[in-house]
C-alpha cells in the first residue's frame, strides 16, 4: 500500500490531536474550553521538560524544529528504544535498531504517559516541512583555475565507489593512491594517472599513514556501511620497484570500524605510538597504542565514546607529548580537546557541541584570520540514518578562535550532505580557500558534489563548482597535494556514482576518481 505524503501529515496531525485530547479526557473528565487549553499547555510543558531531561542523557538536545513531523515519527521510536521503551500504543520499537549493535535497557526510563507527552511535544512543535536553504551567494558553475583530468577508461563504471584517495608527496615524483571500495583494491598510480600496481585489501581502505618510509593502510571492515563488526585492520605496505607488497600480519586488528591512524610519541618515552579513531557504530573508541618495543603494544582507551572520525595533534603546550583534537560524529557529537599530561594521560574538554541530527562529517584546524591562532573548519551532512532528508543547516561552518581556544561561529554556507573540507591557499593570494565534497546532495543541485570557496577577504567567499558538462554528483573522499611538482596544490576526488541512484542516467558511466589540476597564474 502506498500512502501519499499529504496523507501521512494528516495522520500525524490527527495522531497529535487524538493523543492529547485522549489523555485529557481520561484524566480530567468534563472540562471547560479554558480548562482544556490549560491542560494541553501543561502536558506540552511536561513533554518539553521530560525531553530536556532524558534526551540530553546521550547527546546534545535536538530542538523539534530540526526535523519535520514525518521524520520525527521515524526517529522518536529509536530514541524510545534507547530509553527502554520497547512498545508504545501497539507500535513495536524493537526493530528500529539492529539488535547485534544495541541491547535496550531492561526497564523503561519513564511511564507510557510521560513518553506520550514527549511525542506530543515534538510532533506538535515540528514543522510540516523544513525551510529551504538560504544562500546569499549562488554557486557559480565554472572553475576559476582548476582543470578536470579524468583517468583511463578502465576506471569507468556504472557503479563506482572510491573510499580513499591520496597524493603522496613524501616522495618525488609524487605517488597517487586510489581505493576501490567495491573491489577491495588499492591502486598505485603515477602523476599521469597511469597504473603502476594494485593490491587486494581486507576491506575498503579509508586511511593511509606515511611515516619515515613506512606506509600503513587502514581498512574499515568488509563494508563502509554502519555495523557492529570489529574486523578493521591496520597493515603495513611496502613498495619495491613499483610493486606493492602487503604485510602478512596486521599491525592492529579486531578494530571497530577504524577510520584514521596517526603516529606520535604520546608519553615522551622516545618511542612512536599510534592513535586510532575507531568510529564503530553504537560502540566505538578513541585509543592509543603504547609502543613497548618491536611488535609489542599496550592499548589505552582515551574515550569510549563512538564516532571518532578525525583527529589532529597539537604540540603548542608540549612539543614532546602532544594534545589531541578530535571530532566525534556519533552520540554526543562535537569537537573535543584532550589535554596530555605529558605521560599519555588525557583530560577531556568539549570545545563545540552539535545536535545528533546535524550529521557531523569532518573538521580542519587552520588560521583563517591571520591572528596566529588556529580556527575550526567544520562540515555536517552525514545523512544515512533515520532522519534522511534535505536539511538547511547542512554545510560549511567556520568557528574563529578568540586566542584562548574558545570558538564562535562566524561563517556558514549551506551545502546539502557536506562531507569533507580541505582548507588551503590554492591560488597563492595569501588567503585560505576551502574545497568541499558532499555525499548526500540534492538531486536537483548536482553542483553541491564539489564546491570551491575562493576567499575574497574578511570571511567572505565566492563559491564555484564543476561545469554542468562534467558529470559528478557526490563523494566521500578528497585529498590535496602537488601531483605534478609545479608548486601548486592540486585536488583528487573519489567518485560515488550508482546509475540506479537518485542521479542515475541511462547507460552512463563515470570514473572512479578524477583530479583537478591547479592552473592558477599567480604561483
Amino acid at each position: 500500500m502506498i500512502i501519499k505524503k499529504s496523507n501521512v501529515l494528516l495522520i500525524v496531525c490527527a495522531f497529535i490531536c487524538v493523543a492529547i485530547v485522549g489523555i485529557i479526557s481520561c484524566n480530567s473528565g468534563t472540562q471547560s474550553t479554558g480548562d482544556r487549553k490549560a491542560a494541553i499547555a501543561e502536558y506540552m510543558a511536561n513533554g518539553k521538560a521530560l525531553s530536556k531531561q532524558y534526551c540530553q542523557s546521550c547527546h546534545m538536545y535536538p530542538e523539534p524544529g530540526l526535523l519535520n513531523q514525518d521524520k520525527w515519527l521515524v526517529v522518536l521510536p529509536e530514541m524510545g528504544l534507547r530509553l527502554g521503551i520497547k512498545q508504545h500504543k501497539e507500535q513495536d520499537y524493537t526493530n528500529t535498531i539492529d539488535p547485534s549493535d544495541f541491547t535496550p535497557p531492561s526497564a523503561a526510563a519513564m511511564s507510557a504517559v510521560e513518553w506520550q507527552n514527549i511525542l506530543n511535544y515534538y510532533l506538535s512543535k515540528a514543522p510540516i516541512n523544513l525551510p529551504e536553504q538560504k544562500r546569499n551567494i549562488a554557486i557559480d558553475r565554472q572553475l576559476p583555475f582548476f582543470k578536470v583530468q579524468k583517468p583511463a577508461s578502465i576506471f569507468n563504471g556504472k557503479q563506482v565507489l572510491s573510499s580513499f584517495v591520496k597524493i603522496d608527496n613524501t616522495v618525488n615524483p609524487a605517488r597517487v593512491f586510489v581505493a576501490n571500495a567495491q573491489a577491495h583494491k588499492l591502486y598505485l598510480l603515477t602523476p599521469q594517472l597511469k597504473i603502476v600496481d594494485s593490491v587486494e585489501t581486507e576491506g575498503p581502505v579509508v586511511d593511509m599513514l606515511f611515516n619515515n618510509n613506512q606506509i600503513f593502510v587502514t581498512t574499515i571492515g568488509k563494508t563502509l556501511g554502519a555495523n557492529a563488526d570489529k574486523i578493521g585492520t591496520v597493515t603495513e605496505l611496502s613498495i619495491n620497484n613499483g610493486k606493492i607488497i602487503s604485510g602478512k600480519v596486521p599491525l592492529f586488528n579486531n578494530l571497530a570500524r577504524p577510520v584514521q591512524l596517526l603516529t606520535a610519541d604520546l608519553n615522551n618515552d622516545n618511542k612512536q605510538d599510534y592513535l586510532i579513531c575507531e568510529f564503530g557504530n553504537m560502540n566505538g573508541e578513541l585509543v592509543w597504542m603504547e609502543n613497548k618495543g618491536p611488535g609489542n603494544f599496550i592499548k589505552h582507551v582515551i574515550s569510549s565514546r563512538p564516532g571518532a572520525t578525525k583527529a589532529y595533534f597539537d604540540y603548542r603546550k608540549n612539543p614532546l607529548a602532544p594534545d589531541i583534537w578530535v571530532l566525534f560524529a556519533q552520540a554526543r557529537e562535537g569537537i573535543y580537546h584532550f589535554i596530555n599530561n605529558g605521560k599519555g594521560s588525557f583530560t577531556e574538554k568539549q570545545v563545540l557541541g552539535f545536535p545528533p541530527i546535524y550529521g557531523s562529517s569532518s573538521f580542519d584546524m587552520v588560521d583563517m584570520d591571520n591572528d596566529g591562532d588556529k580556527d575550526i573548519i567544520y562540515t555536517c551532512g552525514d545523512n544515512g540514518n533515520a532522519s534522511l532528508s534535505l536539511k538547511p543547516y547542512h554545510g560549511l561552518y567556520i568557528y574563529l578562535n578568540d586566542g584562548r581556544d574558545n570558538f564562535k561561529q562566524r561563517y556558514f554556507y549551506p551545502v546539502n550532505g557536506c562531507y569533507k573540507a580541505i582548507a588551503k591557499d590554492f591560488d597563492g593570494d595569501n588567503k585560505i580557500d576551502i574545497a568541499t565534497v558532499s555525499l548526500f546532495t540534492d538531486a536537483a543541485q548536482p553542483a553541491e558534489g564539489f564546491v570551491y570557496f575562493k576567499n575574497t577577504g574578511n570571511l567572505t567567499f565566492k563559491p564555484y563548482a564543476l561545469p554542468p558538462k562534467v558529470r559528478f554528483e557526490r563523494a566521500v573522499t578528497m585529498d590535496a597535494g602537488d601531483i605534478d611538482a609545479d608548486g601548486k596544490t592540486d585536488l583528487i576526488i573519489g567518485n560515488n556514482y550508482f546509475e540506479n541512484g537518485p542521479f542515475g542516467y541511462y547507460n552512463v558511466t563515470e570514473p572512479l576518481f578524477f583530479t583537478l589540476k591547479n592552473t592558477a597564474k599567480n604561483k
